[in-house]
Parts: structure tokens; C-alpha cells; sequence
């Protein structure tokens, strides 16, 4: 099926999920969570061979970005059940105004209606995005990489068949069969059948939709994430925070790139840091990580020297860019220059210089003395997610249910006209 005939039918999918109720969806989500686990086998023999067929051409980071484990399906499972049990953005009334004419005026969330997403590989994306779509009344048609498109299809495969145990179409999940660049720009080009479109994945992507959509797109941006070690920080608790947005997971966008340090900590910190994420990291078994370092870190520590762009890199493995920088303000204006505005921390017990951080650094999540790591959808109490907005319209940070409808206006009268020129209907001349 090309991918105009999978839009045109996602749109026969618009009205049956817009008329379905929360325990029709909720119920739904039930039966594709277990037709997810019931097809545990046929996904995962379909992921050894995406992992086959990447082998040797692609990182061991990002293999790991395309891995799944009985252990993830498990996850996401649990994450479309999790969606399932958040109250049901469709219908809420946002907003309500009595008019002096007795009008009743309710701003009211609606279903997006199909909302297209283009990603690479991370199959998890998809249960991610078809649980969204579906509890928020909408279809979606899913355009994965090539390099995952084995294991989104076995998903999809699943979810669709608990679509159909449910009662509602399985066409409001569906899979593009292509994955060319052709595929993407008719998604891109698609109006009058795509509502939305979200591209998750990295800046290329990013940027050719965001320059080439005629239908609207959200932007969600690239992870150049920033953590600022203040002068008043706990180096200990620094450390840690650093460590664990750098290394525990360095391949997905709410990992840290970037380490700032303040002059007067430096040369007390930059050595543990080197001992912490390459000495004892390689001691342990670990992959170790790479320091990049500005003129003045490199005087405290070994690492690397940086180049002319580490700092404006996501590199998405183990490679942390470090600079010393003179103040808070330094370190704000360096973020500035350099963020991607996705997510930024401070480490510091100074409250002032906490405030200050929050109150300047223009990001869609910004920390006081936590990992950036937990800019996620389940860790914002959200559900699953359907990306991080790094734009200021319409959405920001990770993407939720709310995030995935839009609204109108439905108007209560008893008969109010406007003005006082017409006739009324029982007068005679």
C-alpha cells in the first residue's frame, strides 16, 4: 500500500475514534498491550534481525537504541497501560464564559484527528505514540528508519490486532511501508490528510521538516543538554548527576553533552570528574567516556581537546564536552549560544544563583540539582511520550496526551441573535 492509500485510510479511522468513549479507548489500550506481549516472540526474532542487519554499521550506542528486551517490551507494555489509566484529554472543557447575553461559550479539547510521526530507531516509539494517539481520539500513521522497520512492523502488527479485539478500525495504527525519503516528504506534503506531523530523531530529520512541511509540524529539537557545576555546589552530589546524565544511557536526547564548571571548583572537580567517568569507569569493565576539553579544563585534567564544534554536538555516545567558565553569567551565556533548548541543569545550594538559572536559561526544562535525564514523558507523570518540543507554540517539552489536542469553541444559546437590525421571525410588516 503506498503511503497516500495508508493516509487515506488512517482518515476513515478519524470519526470512530472521535466518537469513541474513554472506556472504549482505555479498553483498547488494554488489548493492545496484551496483543504486545502475546507477540513477544515475532517481535523479538524480528529485532535480532534489524540488530543483525546493523551490525558493523552503526554504533554500539545506537544499537542499543534499537535493541529490545522481553524486559522493554515488558516496559512498554506497562507504559500503554499507564496511558490507559491518565484521564482523558477529549472533551475537557478548558475553558467557560457567561456572556452579559446569556451565551455559554466552553473551550473544548478535540481530538488532532491523524497525526503522522517520522522516526528512526527506537522501535519503543512506536507502542509509545499509537497509545498517545489513540487514548487522545486520533490515528497515526507511523514512518520508522529502515533499520528498525522490521521490529515496528511486528509491533504494529500487534497493536493492530488488539485494535480489532477491541471493536475499534485497526487503520488508526498504521506503518508506512516505505522507508525512502519519498515516503517522508509525502507526509511532509500531505495536506488535507495529516493534521500534525512529529519528526523524533536527529537534527537532519529535524530540520527537513521543519523546512520543507506544508502540513504543521512540531519541532522537536536535538539534545544538546548542559549541566552548569556552580561554584556553590555539592561536588559529590555534582558527580553523580553528571555521571548519570552522561553515562547512563548517552544515546537519547535528554543525555547531558556539555559540563560547565565555575573557576573557583575547577581545579578541585575536573580531576575527580576524570577519575569518576574514564579512570574507574574503564577499571569497572565500562566504556569510558571521552572528555573534550576547552583551553582551561585541559590545564586541570587529561581528555581531549575540543574541537571547534564539540560544543554544539549531540554526539549520542560516550563523549562529554567540558569547559571551565568564569560565573553564573558565563555559564548562562554560554548556554545561550550553544543549547538546542531541550534541557539544562544547575548544581548548586546557592538559591539565588538556582533562581537566577531557571529564571534566564530558556530551555523546555530546566533543572535545579537533577539529571537531565529525566526529561521523559513517565517521569513528568505523563504516560509514554510522543517527543520532547524544543519550539514554543502550541507545545513544549515532552509531548503528552494534552499536548496531542487541539480545542474549539462549543456555544450554548436560547435563541440570542447579534445586533438589533433583523426581524424577528414572528413580527409582520
Amino acid at each position: 500500500m503506498t503511503t497516500l492509500e495508508i493516509l487515506q485510510q488512517a482518515q476513515l479511522a478519524r470519526r470512530p475514534l472521535a466518537l469513541a468513549g474513554t472506556d472504549a479507548k482505555d479498553a483498547a489500550l488494554e488489548e493492545m498491550a496484551v496483543a504486545l506481549v502475546a507477540a513477544k516472540e515475532e517481535i523479538l526474532a524480528a529485532n535480532r534481525r534489524d540488530l543483525d542487519a546493523a551490525r558493523g554499521k552503526t554504533s554500539e550506542v545506537m544499537l542499543d537504541r534499537l535493541a529490545l528486551t522481553p524486559t522493554r517490551l515488558t516496559e512498554m507494555a506497562k507504559g500503554m497501560r499507564e496511558v490507559a489509566a491518565l484521564p482523558d484529554p477529549v472533551g475537557a472543557v478548558l475553558r467557560k464564559i457567561v456572556r452579559p447575553n446569556g451565551l455559554l461559550i466552553e473551550k473544548t479539547a478535540v481530538p488532532m484527528g491523524v497525526i503522522a510521526i517520522i522516526y528512526e530507531s527506537r522501535p519503543n516509539v512506536t507502542s509509545d505514540a499509537a497509545a498517545l494517539a489513540i487514548k487522545a481520539g486520533s490515528a497515526c500513521v507511523l514512518r520508522c528508519g529502515r533499520e528498525a522497520w522490521a521490529s515496528c512492523h511486528a509491533i504494529v502488527t500487534a497493536l493492530r490486532r488488539g485494535l480489532r479485539q477491541a471493536g475499534l478500525p485497526e487503520t488508526a495504527v498504521s506503518l508506512v511501508e516505505d522507508t525512502s525519503h519519498e515516503s517522508a516528504r509525502v507526509l511532509m506534503t500531505a495536506n488535507g490528510l495529516v493534521d500534525l506531523l512529529i519528526p523524533r530523531g536527529g537534527a537532519g530529520l529535524i530540520r527537513a521538516c521543519v523546512e520543507s512541511a506544508t502540513v504543521p509540524c512540531i519541532q522537536t529539537g536535538t539534545g544538546i543538554c548542559h549541566i552548569y557545576v556552580d561554584k556553590d555546589a555539592d561536588p559529590d552530589m555534582a558527580l553523580s548527576i553528571v555521571e548519570n546524565a552522561k553515562a547512563s544511557r548517552p544515546s537519547v536526547c535528554n543525555a547531558a553533552e556539555v559540563c560547565l564548571v565555575h573557576r573557583d571548583v575547577a581545579a578541585a572537580f575536573l580531576p575527580r570528574l576524570q577519575r569518576l567517568l574514564v579512570q574507574n569507569r574503564t577499571e569497572a569493565g565500562l566504556t569510558p567516556v571521552e572528555l573534550r576539553l576547552d583551553r582551561r579544563a585541559a590545564a586541570l585534567c587529561p581528555g581531549v581537546p575540543a574541537g571547534p564544534r564539540d560544543f554544539d554536538t549531540e554526539f549520542l555516545d560516550y563523549t562529554l564536552a567540558v569547559a571551565v567558565v568564569d560565573d553564573l553569567e558565563a555559564a548562562i551565556d554560554h548556554i545561550a549560544l550553544h543549547s538546542t533548548h531541550h534541557s539544562e541543569a544547575i548544581v548548586t545550594e546557592n538559591v539565588e544563583a538556582a533562581n537566577r538559572f531557571t529564571a534566564c536559561v530558556d530551555s523546555a526544562a530546566v533543572y535545579v540539582n537533577a539529571s537531565t535525564r529525566f526529561t521523559d514523558g513517565g517521569e513528568f507523570g505523563l504516560g509514554c511520550e510522543m517527543g520532547i518540543s524544543t519550539q514554543k507554540l502550541h507545545a513544549r517539552g515532552p509531548m503528552g496526551l494534552a499536548e496531542l489536542c487541539s480545542y474549539k469553541y462549543v456555544i450554548h444559546g436560547s435563541g440570542q441573535v447579534r445586533g438589533g437590525t433583523g426581524i424577528h421571525p414572528r413580527s409582520s410588516c
